[in-house]
């Protein structure tokens, strides 16, 4: 399963309703090999399934990643932070061994 925070799912829907993004648009998350820590998250609207995609919905949000990401990602949180420390968009995951300052990239 894959979450989603209050937070975040209300910054997905602004953003959603500012490009004026059709209902059937979702948030696809990936997982690609790079970053300071040798693996980072990616985060893209999309509204085209792929055959072996891994489908979840958290508060009204439908989050859509691959099977091989998903190993990865399972049990992760999508949240977001607007403060005055704010990163924007943040994958709390529990499955990171480590990661870098910045939090876009992980180990595990």
């Amino acid at each position: 399963m894959l979450f989603v925070s209050e937070s975040a799912k209300n910054k997905i829907e602004a953003i959603k309703k500012e490009q004026n993004l059709s209902p059937e648009t979702f948030v696809r998350v990936t997982v690609a090999g790079g970053g300071c820590s040798g693996l980072s998250y990616k985060m893209d609207f999309d509204s085209e399934l792929k055959p072996e995609d891994q489908q979840f919905e958290d508060k009204g949000i439908k989050l859509v990643t691959d099977l091989r990401s998903f190993l990865y990602i399972c049990n992760t949180t999508l949240d977001f932070s607007d403060g005055l420390n704010g990163k924007g968009f943040e994958f709390k995951n529990p499955n990171a061994s480590r990661t870098c300052a910045c939090g876009e990239s992980f180990a595990v």
